[in-house]
Parts: structure tokens; sequence; C-alpha cells
């Protein structure tokens, strides 16, 4: 017996052990639009002195840090994204306005002397500025005397006679406690009650506090020691933000607010039982589907795809990856399309279990129009048995072998638009990338090792060799049947498919032309606000409510879910003012999401999705240029533009929004449908080696015929889990199903009727030589006597 059943066996035993392991005893990270909480993205800026890089980012970092945690954010996710950004995570932190309150402090942490009060008439000097204090008075000031730098820590404390009166202790660095002592010490020399006795704390144009010096400090002297304390009516919170503020110090470089997200734990909640509703439920009508087709060895696909849902999880989890939105979305509809390798497989090995039964079966029948047959019926049974058993064991050895080149090429391919994804997008969408990586691979391990030892298991046992139709791999299917009986000419009309695709790409292209895209805030900048209202409200209703706010160009929807409005770059006031005239007319209002773009972070993300698309279509040529011939490529790549046309005019036609999940969405068509073209292609270049005297149009009429069924039956698992999603999902999936569903059912339709008549035309206007046919591995039967 070969070892290499053996290790595969002990491998996908080892794997799938490993994986539930890993997945009863670690945890998911849930990203911030599945649990709940506040990110903000911030870009640092060059100040009058410092240039912002990667250094003084990293320090800031670190400031921001000690403000998440000042907010009770413990261990709060913090990250340098590039030279300049950097993103700060808060789970759990739902009021949008504190957290960029505190976070997105941008000044340095100033101390002022007070020189007076201010009036109108007030002209500052050199150094000097007229700033409102906290309760609103204008307060002329001088030139900072200390800065953040010299500050070390502060804390809030309770006076423990009273027990009700608040403080804060600021504790100075060797540096600050000189100039802390000078500045209190010129202060005290003022009468009780002057203005002249106060120190003002600025952090970003705005005075945080003004305290008098107690009358107890002398002049000149000030306050000595390594502390001091801030006294005031204070409540505890009170206390607590100014020693945030206090604490988080002075950032090394100004930085500004370029990206905000804020989403309720109810909508993430909602999320995530929409995507395991649709999870069960496509997991089951895809599992009930292949094991109707293919029996036996479907029912072991059915085990494999759980395996294979089991070990994208535990990766995912043992990775730390976090888990988004459009992530879990792309988890979902990776399992659909993780059928697709064993479906590739089963069909070649029913091919070759047809091919190799003809020749026996005339044998047969000659047998036994010649004579009465043969005695002793147990022993034919059982040499009938061991044949058909040797004939499903070499068939399903072929059908691995021979399916497994258009397997590598399409999960390549499919990694190809997933890398591009990583690397060229951001946030959630990146996110999606690594869910796909991530299910590609685990695909590849189910498909090549779990469904290959357990399928080999079956087709050895002696039941099963005695009636192979249970198998699944001893008929050739309907969908065969009744392309071999007719045998269509397909590429016949092939000039009349092309005409047909480009009326419906100029029909998408005037769409866009005419209409216009919906780009979303992402690609455009603004903020949208979606809440739930615990009454229903009309969209004209809502809109007159958001237009006498003083937003009357503001886009305002309405449905099931709530009230979404989207208005240019607005600040949390008018957030508020928006949230108030809507409760007027729908009862309370909750908000449920708030997404805040600059205007400088839009742009770039639109140019960054441009670019993702035209990299992936230029990855793809130049991969299927190298595996198989430029002329394949071209084909492959036209297509491929085609199918993204049509699906972008599909939603310049009906409006829908189109942002970063949408992006997702378009670069998964174009793996799949890439993908999809890879395996009629391969089936080209195979049967066109063997052939080489044959015309290369008949060739690649005969691997489209082949390949419907494979087609067909992918297809239909990939379709059940979206439909599902687009029903279940909610607004936060629907468009997203949507437009995979277009870009499936286009991508398939058009890797016949498209890709494949343009080979044909390529090749007539540039003739190539037939590849060269593959060695066929004919190995000695059992039996057989063969001499090694």
């Amino acid at each position: 017996m070969s070892r290499a059943p053996v290790v595969r066996a002990i491998a996908a035993f080892a794997v799938i052990a490993t994986s539930l392991y890993i997945a009863l005893t670690m945890t998911p990270r849930l990203g911030l639009d599945l649990r709940g909480g506040t990110q903000i993205v911030l870009e640092t800026r060059d100040s009058p002195t410092v240039k912002a890089d990667a250094e003084t980012t990293d320090r800031a970092l670190e400031v921001l840090r000690r403000r998440a945690d000042g907010l009770g954010v413990a261990d709060a996710p913090l990250s340098r994204s590039g030279e300049r950004r950097i993103i700060v995570e808060l789970p759990g932190v739902l009021d949008p306005a504190k957290a960029a309150e505190v976070i997105g402090r941008t000044a340095q942490l100033t101390f002022h002397p007070v020189l007076a009060v201010a009036d109108q008439a007030t002209e500052p000097g050199e150094g000097e500025q007229v700033i409102a204090d906290e309760d609103g008075n204008r307060l002329l000031i001088g030139p900072a005397r200390l800065t953040g730098d010299g500050v070390s820590g502060a804390e809030p404390g309770l006076d423990p006679q009273t027990g009700t009166g608040w403080f804060v202790t600021v504790d100075f660095r060797d540096s600050g406690r000189a100039a802390w002592a000078k500045l209190t010490g010129e202060a005290a020399c003022n009468a009780p009650g002057d203005p002249k006795r106060r120190v003002a704390i600025v952090l970003d144009d705005k005075v945080i506090i003004s305290p008098q010096v107690n009358e107890g400090v002398a002049c000149n002297v000030g306050l000595p020691g390594n502390s001091t304390q801030i006294t005031g009516s204070f409540t505890a919170e009170e206390a607590g933000d100014l020693a945030v503020l206090i604490k988080g110090g002075a950032l090394p470089v100004p930085v500004e607010i370029i990206e905000q997200r804020t989403v309720g734990p109810t909508l993430g909640a909602a999320a995530i039982s929409a995507s395991a509703e649709a999870a069960v439920i496509g997991v089951a009508l895809t599992a009930l589907f292949i094991v109707v087709t293919y029996r036996l060895v479907g029912l072991i696909a059915a085990f494999a795809l759980a395996c294979y849902a089991l070990i994208s999880y535990a990766a995912l989890v043992a990775l730390g990856a976090t888990l988004t939105l459009p992530g879990l979305a792309g988890f979902v509809l990776a399992i659909g399309m993780a059928v697709d390798a064993n479906v590739l497989v089963f069909e070649r090995a029913r091919e070759e279990y047809a091919a190799d039964r003809r020749p026996a079966r005339a044998g047969s029948d000659t047998g036994r129009a010649g004579g009465p047959g043969t005695a002793g019926g147990a022993g034919t049974s059982r040499a009938a048995a061991s044949g058909g058993g040797t004939k499903l064991r070499q068939a399903l050895e072929k059908g691995f072998r021979n399916a497994w080149s258009a397997v590598a090429d399409s999960n390549i391919t499919t990694l190809l638009a997933a890398g591009l994804l990583f690397f060229l997008a951001s946030g959630p969408v990146r996110g999606f990338g690594v869910t796909l990586s991530i299910g590609v691979i685990a695909s590849l391990v189910t498909a090549m090792v779990v469904t290959r030892v357990l399928a080999q298991w079956a087709v050895n046992r002696r039941a099963v060799a005695a009636h192979p139709r249970i198998t699944g791999l001893a008929d050739i299917g309907r969908v065969r049947r009744w392309l071999n009986e007719r045998d269509p000419d397909l590429m016949r009309r092939r000039t009349v498919y092309l005409a047909v695709t480009g009326a419906v790409v100029a029909a998408a292209l005037a769409g866009i032309a005419l209409r216009g895209l919906n780009f979303g805030v992402e690609f455009t900048g603004g903020r949208i606000v979606e809440y739930s209202t615990s009454r229903p409200i009309t969209a004209d209703a809502a809109r007159e409510l958001v237009g006498g706010a003083g937003f009357p160009s503001a886009v305002v929807q309405t449905s099931d879910a709530g009230i979404s409005v989207r208005t240019g770059q607005i600040g949390d006031a008018e957030v508020a003012r928006i949230e108030t005239a809507l409760e007027r007319g729908a009862g309370q209002a909750t908000e449920v999401r708030d997404e805040l773009i600059g205007p400088s972070l839009g742009d770039e993300l639109r140019r960054n999705a441009l670019i993702a698309l035209a990299v992936a279509l230029a990855a793809q040529l130049a991969y299927l240029a190298f595996r198989f011939r430029w002329t394949f490529g071209l084909a492959a790549v036209l297509t491929l533009a085609a199918d993204a046309a049509i699906v972008i005019g599909a939603f310049a036609w009906t409006g829908k929004p189109v942002d970063g999940v949408f992006l997702a969405a378009m670069l998964t068509v174009i793996g799949y449908s890439v993908n999809d073209k890879v395996v009629v292609f391969d089936r080209i270049r195979e049967l066109w080696g063997a052939r080489p005297g044959g015309s290369f149009a008949g060739a690649a009429n005969t691997a489209v015929l082949q390949t419907v069924p494979r087609t067909v039956n992918t297809g239909l698992g990939a379709l059940f889990i979206l439909a599902a999603l687009a029903v279940l999902g909610g607004s936060s999936l629907t468009d997203f199903a949507v437009a995979l569903l277009i870009g499936i059912v286009v991508g398939t339709l058009s890797s016949a009727f498209v890709a494949t008549p343009l080979a044909i035309v390529f090749e007539r206007r540039h003739p190539g030589t037939p590849p060269r046919p593959k060695q066929r591995v004919t190995r000695p039967r059992e039996g057989s006597g063969a001499v090694v």
C-alpha cells in the first residue's frame, strides 16, 4: 500500500483536531462594526517646528493611548497605518462627541499667565492671545510658560474629610517643577479675586480650566514640590475628564480627524444574527444539493464543507484577525465557493469512470452473448466487486490528479484578488481580503486532503464497490447526458454573443454616464448617521424635519431598519440638532451608526478603489498570459472588464450606494469570474493539446460543454448562500449580496459566451502552437503480474 494515503489521513486528522481545539478554546476578535464602539482615524500634520513622520506619529500614538486609557478603555487597539495615520478603536464607547473631545484634542497642552479680563477693544500684544475661559468669559493670556512635556501625570481624587469634594492632582517632571513654581509665584503677587492671580491651562486653543492660586502661596515663591492640586466644584466625571486631558499631555505634532465611525451594538448583533442564519440556511441547501447530485461522495463533500468552516474559523482566530461585517459576509460566501474544488474533482472522476467503463461493458456483452457464463456465483460477485472497486479508485485518483491544475489556477487568481484587497484597501474591506485568503487556503486543504482521504476510504469498501452507482461517480449526470446526446455547437453563434454583450455593456455605461454613481461617504467625504426610531415615519416627513433643522440638502432615506441621513462635513453639535428634529416626528431616535469621512480621505479612497480595480485586471492578465497564452489572458481580462462594467452599471441605474463594501464585492466578482474562466481555459488547453490537428474552435466548444455541469453545480452552491444573505442580511448585507448575485450570474455566463468566443477570435488572428498533451501515467492493475 502506498504511503501517500496514510500521510494524507494523518495530516487531515491533525488539521481537524487542531482546528477543533482552537475553536473551542479561543474567541474571535470582533471588529467594532460587530461589537459596537467608535473608531477614529487621525492624521498627523506638520507643526511650525516639528515635521510629521513615522517617529513623531509613534510618539503621538503613545499620548493617545494614555488618553484612551483615561476614557476607561483599557488596552484599546491603537495602531499606526502608513507613516502619518493612527487608527484608534474604542470598543463600547458609543458617544462620538465624547470620544472626539478627548481623543481628538490636537494642540499641545500649555500653561499661561492670565493678564486681564478682555473686552471687545482688547488688542493682544506679541505672544498674547484673547481666549474664552471655561465659563465663556474672555481672557487675555500671556505666552506659554510650561507645556505638557513637563507634566508626568494627573489623577482625580476625593477629599477624604468631606467625601464630596473632587480635585485633580497634577504631577510634574523635573523640567516642569521650576516653571510651575515661577508661574504660580508671579500670580500670587496679585490680590485674591484679581484675574492676574489665575493660571490658564489650555488645550486645543481652549481653556480647560483657569484656577486661582491659593492665598497661602507666597509672592515670587510659588508652589514648590513635585505635584499640585486643582480644586473646584467638580463632579466625579468632570474631575476624571480633566485628569485625562492633562495626563494625555502634549502631542508632538497636531492631528486631524479624517475618519470617524460609531456603530451601536444592536446593529452588530443583528448583522451577526443575519449572517448566522444565512450561513445555516445556505450551507444546508448547498449540502443538500451536492448530496442529491453526487450521492455518497456528495455526502463526504458536505462533511468536508463543515470541516472547511471549522478550519477557516480556527485559522481566523489563531491569526488574531479581526472579523468585520464584510469579513463575516466573505466568510459565509467562501463556504459556498468552497464547493468548487470538490465539484471539479467529482466531475473529472465521473469522466474517467465513464471512459474506463466502455471497453469493459463491450467485453461483458460479448461474453453473455457467446455462452452460458462462468460457474461460481460468489466468486464472480467478489470479482465484480473487486473490479468495480478498482475502477472507482482509479477514476477518483485521476479525478483528483486531473482537476488539480484547474483547482490550483482558480485559487491562485482568487488569492490575487484577496491580496489586492489587503494591500490596496483599508478598514473593514481589508479584513474581507484576509477572510477571503484564509477561505481559499482552507478550501484547498479540505478538498485535496479531507475529501480525498474520506472518498478513497469509502470506495475501498466492498459494499460500495459492489454498488458503484451509490457513489455518484458511476453516472455522468443528467446535464452532461443531455449535452452528450445533442452536442450543440455553441460557438457557431459567437458573433451574436459578442454583439449582445456589447449592447449590454453599452447600456451599463449609459447608466453610469446619465445617472452617475451614488458614491458613499467613504468616497466623497461627509457624514452619514443612521437612527432607529420608536415610531415609523415617511421619507418625505423625515426629509422635512431634517431640512427644518438647517440641512435642506441632506440625503434622507427611510427603511424598515430606521432613518439614514447623509450630509456634508458637519460636527457633533449639528448631528445632535438633526437627532432632536427627528424625535419631534418619529419618537425616540437611537443612533445605531455614525460615519464621518474627511474630504481628503474620500478622494484618496476613491482613487485607491480605481487603482485596485485596474491592478486587479492587470494582475489577472499577467497570470493568465503566463499560465496559458496571451490570447487567453487578453480574452479573460476584456471579459472581466465587461463583467465589472455591467455590475457597476446595474448599481448606477438602481441608485444603490457605491462604497467600500461594494469595492469588496467587485473584487470578489473579479476573483470568482476569473476562477470560472480559468476552469474553461484549462479544459480548452487540455483538449487542444490532445487534438493538435483539430480546430481550436472545436476544442473550445467541447471544453465549454464539458465544464457546464461543474459551472452549474458550483454556481448554484454560491447562489444559495447569496440568496440567503440578500433576504436575511438587512440593509448592511443586502447590497453586498446583490452585487455578488449579479456578478456571479454575469461572470458565469460570460465565461462561455464572451471569453471563449474572444479567445477563438484572437487565435484565428494570431494562431499559436497547441500545447503538448499531458502524459498519462499508466499504473499496473492489481494482480497483473507486472515485473518491477
